[in-house]
């Protein structure tokens, strides 16, 4: 039987932040991730943005948390090497009701020492922003909002963490956890693993995990929601993150510019769903407030529609959640259950609250030869013609484009691979293929013989859209 210090139940985003701040300490860590691939779940879509800290109550762990987080996002983004845009945010009033909840989060923002952070008169605001509708009162500006890309920023994670002496174990859904002397033993449906210490990072199913040894505490209501992306061609388009308070009580739209350059609409709001599926109704919504928010926006420039998951926790007695929900149900078995907004912009302090806590309770030292640093699959569309020239006489592959829309290379599609893809929503993962205007429908051939020929199976054994590969090649990792 396998035997690791500590061992992360999950590999999305919270997973790799996790695995990767274990490793700051003498430990081995190992993450167990159901699929054949990391950020699979509700990693792989989200809104994507990096908040500045105005939403919480003061001197909660999450209100801390998120503030620090945004002040370090672009140190970690370097660190990394994932891109980061600091665009700032605008959240928007239409009417007096939600005048009084911009003046509450003004207030919170305050107490919370977000940096920069003001409450704009209507002209102040259409300076700013002037595609916003006709009829604003307020608007509350949090300069340092940022987005970054989700899924990018998690394998960052994971391969640093890899690198970092981690172990990942792909296609190692948890069927069963026992407590034994010493620790845990976790049975796979690829064998059993024993572990001094567990960390809880399984995303929709982290309850039911939890709930493999304990008495239920913290139930999951998952809610999905639509988003739309335009293409980078579509301009005039704002600059910042608009989040439009609505008046009457429900969901608002946020607008978000990505780091690739295109903008995202949404998200709808479908309470009790686990499907990635978009709907009609959903995406109605979102144009519909897309259209009252920015009514110039040009909606015909719709390249992509995708729905993404929410895992909304709640306690089993009834009493609400303010804050993170974090477990502690024995010694050396932690669960982050249902962590949603702003998960993504704390899952680097969450993987280090929860790494710091295991490490403790293992009695582990400090590892100082960790290195916090990653390097990016090397990309070609940003290099000048001479830069591009020269490393297309050393390497070849750089010389062939595979991705037209987006200007990825072969040898960028081979590295993603190489580094762990074994589908082509994996290679878009890490490289961007298939993320233009035409969707993928005239590079995915190509991406498919190349995974078929150097992961040496048939084409036919390569799966798209999102579906769950049998194919095993997380040994890949080890040579980062």
């Amino acid at each position: 039987m396998e035997q690791i210090d500590a061992a992360i139940i999950g590999g999305g985003i919270l997973g790799c932040f996790t695995a990767r701040n274990l490793c700051r300490w003498k430990l081995s860590v190992a993450i167990l991730e159901a699929r054949e691939d990391v950020c699979t779940g509700i990693s792989r879509a989200n809104t994507a943005i990096v908040y500045p800290g105005y939403d919480h109550v003061p001197g909660t762990l999450k209100a801390e948390m998120t503030v620090r987080a945004n002040a370090y996002f672009q140190t970690l983004c370097e660190e990394l090497d994932v891109p980061f845009l600091r665009c700032g945010s605008l959240m928007l009033s239409y009417g007096e009701q939600a005048d009084k909840v911009l003046q509450k989060k003004y207030l919170q923002g305050l107490q919370n020492q977000v940096p920069g952070l003001k409450l704009l008169s209507a002209e102040e605001a259409y300076v700013l922003e002037p595609m916003l509708a006709p009829g604003l009162h307020t608007a509350l500006y949090a300069p340092s909002a940022g987005t970054v890309n989700p899924w990018q920023l998690g394998i960052a994670a994971c391969e640093n963490a890899v690198h970092n002496g981690a172990h990942l174990f792909l296609n190692r859904k948890v069927e069963a956890i026992h407590k034994v002397d010493g620790g845990y033993v976790l049975e796979t449906e690829n064998g059993s693993l024993f572990a001094r210490g567990i960390v809880n990072c399984a995303g929709l199913d982290s309850a039911s995990v939890q709930e493999m040894l304990f008495s239920p505490s913290v139930r999951i209501v998952p809610t999905a929601g639509d988003y739309l992306v335009l293409d980078k061609s579509v301009a005039p388009v704002p600059s910042r993150i608009l989040q439009y308070e609505p008046e009457q009580k429900g969901k608002g739209l946020t607008v978000v510019p990505t780091v690739e350059g295109s903008l995202m609409l949404g998200p709808s709001d479908r309470e009790n769903e686990i499907d990635y599926a978009t709907t009609e109704t959903g995406l109605s919504f979102v144009r519909e407030y897309s259209h009252r928010l920015l009514p110039d926006l040009d909606l015909t420039g719709v390249i992509r529609s995708f729905a993404a998951l929410r895992p909304n926790p709640q306690r089993t007695d009834g009493s609400r959640i303010n804050s993170f929900s974090i477990e502690h149900p024995a010694p050396a078995f932690w669960s982050l259950i249902g962590i949603k907004t702003p998960g993504l912009t704390c899952a680097q302090e969450l993987g280090f609250y929860a790494s710091r806590k295991v490490a403790a309770e293992l009695g582990a030292e400090p590892n100082l030869s960790f290195d916090p640093l990653r390097k990016n699959i090397q990309s070609v569309h940003s290099l000048s013609f001479e830069e591009r020239k020269a490393l297309v006489g050393n390497f070849p592959d750089y010389g062939e484009v595979v991705c037209c829309c987006e200007d990825v290379t072969k040898a960028e599609v081979l590295e993603a691979i190489h580094r762990g893809a074994v589908s082509v929503d994996g290679v878009k993962r890490r490289t961007g293929t298939g993320m233009g205007r035409c969707q993928g429908s005239r590079c995915e051939q190509k991406i498919t013989a190349l995974l078929a020929e150097v992961l040496g199976v048939p084409e036919s054994a390569i799966p798209k859209d999102g579906k769950k590969s049998e194919i095993v090649w997380g040994s890949r990792y080890d040579t980062l």
